[in-house]
């Protein structure tokens, strides 16, 4: 039987990522809670032992680690056919929104985000301007992504629906507001049952 651990954290919406991804493919595993927040050395010895940069998501499989969580979403789509690995088309698919995620929606709200929580002390205001007016691009070429199919991948949510939730989930915390197709896309997401709150998904 394969044993597959995920190690994060509610924080980071890269682990919230692999865990959705696991859920909606119904996976089975094991969470471990990394507190992000703490100083390196006092992580788990465990975790440290398969993070080469002490950092959350890592997934380890049958003792294997992965790390990123772009190439951990692929792993699990190609390995167990699931989320759009089932298909050349929707691997495809997939590998063209972890791109465009990683470089684009998912680079400025996260910094964003930190602004907020950080109540924009030591943030330089060009550079919040800056993140915001690459945000109000990204929603609008979400929109093209999206089009008028109910996920970005069509009829279902694949891993690259599950790469954009990630920190889409925290539009508002970000001090953005999402674009109409992205909040009935939101919905549909949080409708899913096999969505958790990034708590329930790593409790502490």
């Amino acid at each position: 039987m394969t044993e597959i651990v995920l190690y994060g954290h509610p924080d980071s919406g890269h682990a919230c990522k692999v865990a959705l991804a696991l859920s909606l493919a119904e996976i089975p595993h094991r969470t471990v809670f990394v507190d992000i927040w703490a100083e390196r050395a006092t992580r788990p010895t465990d975790f440290l032992a398969v993070s080469p940069l002490g950092e959350v998501p890592v997934l380890v499989i049958d003792g294997t680690p992965y790390f990123q969580s772009g190439a951990i979403l692929m792993q699990i789509a190609e390995r167990f056919g699931v989320l759009g690995g089932e298909s050349a088309e929707g691997t495809a698919r997939g590998r063209s929104l972890l791109m465009w995620e990683a470089n684009r929606i998912g680079m400025c709200l996260p910094q964003l985000k930190q602004a907020h929580v950080d109540q924009f002390v030591g943030w330089d205001p060009a550079v919040i301007k800056w993140l915001e007016g690459r945000y109000a691009v990204d929603a609008a070429n979400f929109d093209v992504l999206l089009g008028d199919a109910p996920f970005l991948h069509g009829d279902a949510p694949g891993f690259g629906d599950v790469q954009v939730w990630g920190y889409v989930q925290w539009v508002r915390e970000a001090g953005q507001e999402p674009t109409e197709k992205m909040q009935a896309w939101m919905d549909r997401m949080l409708a899913l049952p096999a969505m958790r709150t990034p708590a329930e998904f790593f409790p502490a």
